[in-house]
């Protein structure tokens, strides 16, 4: 069971189309702006980002031709 409760001004004609999509999914408004939250600001966002952002800041490395790398992964899969 949901226990927050959260009131938002919008503009009408957004209200229509947040209506028109409930409808077409066959939800309530209220569940269409709870996923929607949820796509945009997804649960464990901040580690994903700080990872992203680890990942960024790496140091590049070198790394093979890749004819060769795609050879060496070629064999390390069985060979091919």
């Amino acid at each position: 069971m949901k226990s927050e409760r959260l009131q938002v001004l919008i503009e009408t004609e957004q209200r229509v189309r947040l209506e028109q999509r409930a409808a077409d999914r066959g939800v309530s408004v209220a569940a269409l702006v709870r996923d929607a939250i949820d796509l945009v600001y997804p649960p464990h966002g901040d580690r994903r980002a700080a990872a992203a952002a680890d990942i960024l800041a790496a140091e590049p490395m070198a790394v093979g031709d890749p004819a060769a790398l795609r050879a060496e992964l070629d064999e390390l899969r069985g060979g091919a």
